[in-house]
C-alpha cells in the first residue's frame, strides 16, 4: 500500500512539474490563446461571409443566392479550424516531451532519481491532456458566447457532445505525438515521425469498411451532431477505434521507453 502511495505521489509531482514547465515556456498560454481565437473567430468569420462576398465584383447577386449564415455555419467553422490545425498544435507541443529531454540529457538526470520510466512518460501525456481539456473548454465557451450574440442561443448539450468528441480526437493525436517523441532521438526527428504518424492516421479513413473506425470518424460524428443526424453505428466504431489507438500509443510509448538506453 505504501509503495502504491509513494508511486502516486511521484506521478502527481511529475505532472505538476510538467504543467509548471509548460506555463513557464508560455506553451500553456499559447494553446489557450489559439483555441480562444478559434472560438471567437469562427462565428465572426461566418457572420462576415455575406459581406465579404458582396465586396467582390458581382458579389451582390451571388450573396442573394446563398442562405444566411447560421449557428451550424459558426460551429462548423470552429470544428474545421480544430480539424485543420489541431494535429499541428499537438505535434508542436508533443515533439519536445520526451525527445527534447533525451537530446538535452535531462531525461538521464531525472531517471537517476527514484522515478519509474512509465511515470516519466505518462506524466507528460497527462499534463498535455489537462492543457487540451482546458483549451477545449475555453474554445467551447468562446464559440457559445459569440454564436449566441451573433446568431441566437444554441443547444448547449450538442456543443458539449461536440467538445468531448473534439477532445478525444486531440488526445488520440497527442498519444501518437508522444509515441513519436519516444521514438525520436532528437526534437527534429520526433517532429518528423509525429507528422508522419498523423498523416497515416488521417489517410486511414480511406480504408474500405474500417475507415469509419478511425479518429476521422469522430469529426464526422461532430458534423452529424451539428446537423441533428443520428448515425450510431459509425459513431460507436469511431469511439472504440480512437480509444484503442490511443491505448496502443500509450502502451507502445511506455514499452519502447523502458527498453531505451538513456544517457
Amino acid at each position: 500500500m505504501k509503495t502504491i502511495q509513494f508511486t502516486l505521489s511521484i506521478f502527481v509531482t511529475a505532472v505538476r512539474k510538467e504543467l509548471v514547465q509548460q506555463w513557464r515556456t508560455k506553451r500553456f498560454l499559447a494553446i489557450l490563446a489559439v483555441f480562444l481565437l478559434f472560438g471567437l473567430g469562427s462565428p465572426i468569420l461566418s457572420n462576415m461571409v455575406p459581406e465579404l462576398i458582396k465586396a467582390e465584383p458581382g458579389g451582390e447577386e451571388l450573396a442573394k443566392l446563398l442562405p444566411p449564415p447560421s449557428i451550424a455555419d459558426a460551429v462548423g467553422s470552429y470544428i474545421e479550424f480544430i480539424g485543420t490545425f489541431g494535429y499541428i498544435l499537438v505535434i508542436l507541443l508533443g515533439m519536445n516531451a520526451v525527445a527534447g529531454e533525451k537530446e538535452s540529457g535531462t531525461a538521464g538526470l531525472i531517471l537517476s532519481k527514484p522515478m519509474p520510466r512509465w511515470v516519466f512518460v505518462l506524466s507528460k501525456y497527462t499534463a498535455q491532456s489537462l492543457v487540451y481539456t482546458l483549451a477545449i473548454l475555453v474554445g467551447a465557451v468562446a464559440v457559445y458566447y459569440c454564436t449566441s450574440v451573433l446568431f441566437g442561443a444554441m443547444d448547449a448539450l450538442i456543443l458539449i457532445k461536440i467538445s468531448l468528441l473534439l477532445l478525444l480526437w486531440l488526445l488520440t493525436y497527442a498519444g501518437a505525438a508522444l509515441l513519436a517523441s519516444v521514438l525520436g532521438r532528437t526534437i527534429a526527428t520526433a517532429a518528423g515521425v509525429g507528422l508522419g504518424l498523423s498523416i497515416l492516421i488521417g489517410l486511414a479513413r480511406n480504408i474500405p469498411h474500417y475507415g469509419k473506425w478511425t479518429p476521422s470518424g469522430l469529426m464526422d460524428w461532430t458534423g452529424a451532431l451539428l446537423q441533428n443526424v443520428e448515425n450510431g453505428a459509425a459513431n460507436n466504431g469511431a469511439l472504440i477505434g480512437s480509444l484503442a489507438l490511443l491505448l496502443i500509443c500509450l502502451i507502445g510509448s511506455v514499452v519502447l521507453f523502458e527498453r531505451q538506453e538513456i544517457q
